[in-house]
């Protein structure tokens, strides 16, 4: 008997009027008051803002402020319209999204559950407001904990030979209205010209502490060590492997007498936090992406 799983959507108030504005641009003065003026002449009421810099003599700049506008909807495209000549003035590259529209997710899965029940755990709570839009996995072992929640499944096999098909059918299924790809632990290698279609939108949990103990089997590597501190990395997925821009890590200390399979078992419990938090910044976009650095304001 199949059992859907209802989503607590009253966990947040509705925020239809409630947009994000992300920028990024070469440091110099008037930048704030240029945005905060613009707003106040379109009608916006700003709640939040955030802002950092490099160095204010020639470095970057970046800011996120979150406003309100009336009949947002309505207004939203000529907001971006007029804001263009702010930003050409600032070199800005810059983007405005409207909170009410949920960014859509697909995760990729193989063997491994926990990253996966921990995303689906945020989002049947609220915590996470997103759409789930689908799992994709290599292999069938979760498809009908996955389908429990109303969520579509997609079992796409990957073997050395049948890569370049399976990755074209993973396009296929995706479509073209996925914000955001959630690698939770897909034990599988990105082609460089899949990640090109998703550039800084795919997102992927690594099982150390980055840099150290790049590639395959970290916690055996760590175990050969003899580290005393273990980790995981959230971080954008890029053609360098494991060498993307960073969103989140986090440790937790380990001894002499834990062996790997004890190692695998702490692990596991840094992955899933690391991971929710990575994707909820994204989704709720914190993140702005400089050069191989991140910039998050949580």
């Amino acid at each position: 008997m199949e059992v859907h799983v209802k989503q607590n959507r009253s966990a947040r108030e509705p925020q239809d009027n409630r947009a994000r504005m992300l920028i990024s641009c070469p440091d110099g003065p008037g930048i704030v008051a240029a945005v905060s003026q613009f707003l106040y002449e379109h009608g916006a009421n700003i709640v939040q803002s955030d802002q950092y810099t490099m160095d204010p003599d020639g470095g970057m700049f970046f800011m996120r402020v979150e406003f309100d506008l009336p009949q947002l909807a309505d207004n939203l495209e000529s907001l971006q319209q007029s804001f263009e000549g702010i930003a050409g003035r600032f070199q800005m590259k810059w983007t405005i999204n409207q909170v009410s529209r949920k960014k859509r997710l697909a995760i990729f899965v193989s063997k491994e559950d926990h990253c996966l029940v921990e995303l689906l755990w945020h989002w049947q709570a609220g915590d996470l407001d997103a759409e789930i839009a689908m799992v994709v996995s290599n292999h069938n072992d979760m498809r009908s904990y996955v389908e429990s929640f109303g969520i579509p499944f997609h079992h796409i096999p990957v073997t050395a030979d049948t890569k370049q098909e399976a990755e074209r059918r993973q396009l296929e299924v995706i479509g073209s209205d996925i914000d955001v790809i959630v690698l939770a632990r897909y034990m599988q290698i990105i082609s460089p010209s899949f990640i090109e279609h998703y550039r800084n939108r795919i997102i992927n949990i690594h099982h150390s502490f980055l840099p150290a103990f790049v590639g395959g089997k970290p916690y055996a590597q760590a175990y050969d060590r003899g580290v005393k501190i273990i980790g995981a990395t959230a971080h954008y997925v890029t053609e360098e492997l494991d060498g993307g821009p960073i969103i989140e890590q986090d440790v937790q200390r380990v001894s002499h007498s834990d062996n790997v399979n004890e190692l695998k078992r702490i692990g596991r419990t840094i992955e899933r936090v690391v991971l929710a938090r990575a994707v909820q910044w994204h989704v709720e976009d914190r993140i702005l992406v400089h050069q191989n650095k991140t910039v998050v304001f949580n």
